[in-house]
């Protein structure tokens, strides 16, 4: 299988860049600078590298950086803004950034010749988001592009495989983004295509069952998409080797608990722990507001629930969690900035008593962890259920969390659930869900005064959920929610519609 290598500087857009290669039937593999060798590079063969974005420039301390041997190593080179910059630098060219201005957003592109921006008009929109620059080119470069802003937009050494582009191809709206990427892949690196999610699938479950042999493996599991698949996945792979243990921490969805139970008992014949642990989330989350403390809070007890079961079972090995990639960009990933911590990945306690953490789906978006799971035969009610967050509805419960108001969102949460789930698909929000607000409001209900809580409701679409636009829901939908809410709901005296997307909102509200 031909595979190029995507080489993360610490950029928000590594993982949009392999998806974009993926779906032109390359497989792309993600790995963190300092954590690829060029020994390790050598020996898997790759087609191609390409440096990813970041934000930092190449002259900071600390700065992300590579051994100048990999451009030696005869493999071809793209390197995207950061990665651009890093490209010169190591070739032996300097980069400015003192007295520059900044250039950002959408962005009139000249390209002049070379392979890699062949075809191209000479004038097109691409998207920039910089402020160093390149200064000096290196020796046996040459422009192939520029704005009126960047003199360098582009630079190529055709000779050598070398290429760098200070836009960003891999986002739509750089007009010829996929055609540059295209003849990066194809004519540059002579790439074939032959890599789908199908060979993903299988080439997920052969993977884990050779490095997963003879080892005893612990899977959280949620009920959610993620962790659904990521538990079919390693039960193909090393069968009753895994556990899953689902811990029923009392911030589930209405009636969710008995269902995830019931489906993975019955329908897969899983090894099922069901865990009651409400009592203790409760307890150590009594008094806290602040979402962040909540999400480490419960990261942290999970692993303590999940340790404790282990120790009943005997020697376990190896943690599994349902991470995806959207989970590792929020909670911080090198010099990338903390959005909010996931319970699985930046709410990971520091000392843990397993081995080793097995996360299979790290690498994926949530539209590529579906397309795997379909692959795998993961039921449609499972794989395109609600997407569901592991700290449950503690982020969706602003200030501190009580079971009346667990209580409140459940029902609330249900009923708005109910009301969407007839929609024409091509309607149908990806996710959609309600929050309780720590606001209070005064209302009237049978002529005598309420004093009730605001319910949000939030509904988004997206393919990625790196980012999402807020759903345009009918009218009537919402206004039947709205009196289904406050009339079935006591607690509860208004409500009102989340239309923020994402940026620069979050999906969740914590």
């Amino acid at each position: 299988m031909e595979k190029i290598l995507v080489l993360d500087f610490g950029g928000q857009y590594d993982q949009l860049i392999a998806r974009r290669v993926r779906e032109q039937n390359v497989y792309a593999q993600v790995r963190y600078y300092d954590r690829i060798c060029l020994s390790e590079i050598r020996k898997e063969g790759y087609r191609g590298i390409i440096f990813t974005g970041g934000p930092r420039s190449v002259y900071e301390p600390g700065a992300p950086g590579y051994d100048p041997a990999i451009l030696e190593l005869g493999i071809p080179i793209l390197g995207i803004c950061y990665g651009h910059q890093l490209l010169a630098y190591l070739s032996g060219g300097k980069i400015s950034s003192a007295g520059q201005a900044g250039e950002y957003g959408k962005t009139v592109l000249k390209a002049s010749g070379s392979l890699l921006l062949q075809d191209l008009p000479a004038e097109s929109i691409c998207w920039m988001s910089h402020r160093d620059t390149v200064a000096e080119l290196p020796a046996g470069f040459q422009i192939i592009a520029s704005t009126d802003q960047c003199t360098c937009a582009a630079m190529a050494d055709d000779q050598r495989k070398l290429y760098g582009v200070q836009f960003h191809p891999e986002v739509t709206h750089t007009e010829y983004g996929r055609q540059i990427l295209h003849r990066f892949l194809y004519d540059i690196c002579g790439c074939q295509g032959d890599w789908d999610v199908e060979d993903l699938a299988g080439r997920l479950v052969e993977r884990y069952h050779r490095e997963l042999a003879g080892k005893k493996v612990l899977l959280a599991l949620s009920g959610g998409v993620d962790s659904s698949v990521c538990a079919l996945l390693l039960h193909r792979a090393i069968g009753q080797a895994l556990v899953c243990v689902f811990v029923d921490h009392g911030l589930l969805r209405k009636g969710e608990a008995d269902e995830v139970e019931r489906i993975f008992r019955q329908q897969f014949g899983v090894n099922l722990i069901r865990v009651n642990a409400k009592e203790r989330f409760f307890e150590k989350l009594a008094g806290v507001t602040e979402p962040e403390r909540k999400r480490r809070i419960i990261g942290e007890e999970f692993i303590r629930v999940f340790e404790e079961e282990a120790k009943q079972l005997g020697h376990i090995h190896v943690l599994a969690q349902g991470t995806i990639y959207p989970d590792v960009i929020e909670s911080g990933k090198g010099a990338s900035a903390v959005i909010k911590s996931h319970h699985n990945v930046g709410g990971l306690p520091e000392v843990i008593s397993f081995e080793e953490i097995a996360e299979p789906l790290r690498d994926l978006f949530k539209d590529e962890v579906r397309a795997v799971g379909a692959v795998l035969g993961l039921p449609k009610e499972l794989l395109y259920r609600q997407p569901f967050p592991g700290p449950g509805l503690s982020v969706r419960i602003i200030g501190e969390i009580t079971s009346e108001k667990v209580s409140l969102l459940q029902e609330a949460d249900a009923i708005f659930r109910e009301e969407l789930k007839d929609l024409p698909a091509d309607q149908k929000p990806d996710q959609y869900f309600a929050v309780l607000t720590d606001t209070r409001s005064v209302g009237v209900m049978g002529d005598a005064r309420t004093y009730g809580y605001t319910a949000a409701l939030r509904a988004v679409s997206t393919d990625d959920f790196m980012t999402a636009q807020w759903t345009r829901i009918p009218y009537d939908i919402l206004e039947r929610a709205s009196s289904r809410i406050t009339n079935e709901v006591a607690g509860i005296t208004r409500v009102v519609y989340d239309i923020s997307s994402k940026p620069p909102a979050t999906v969740e509200w914590e």
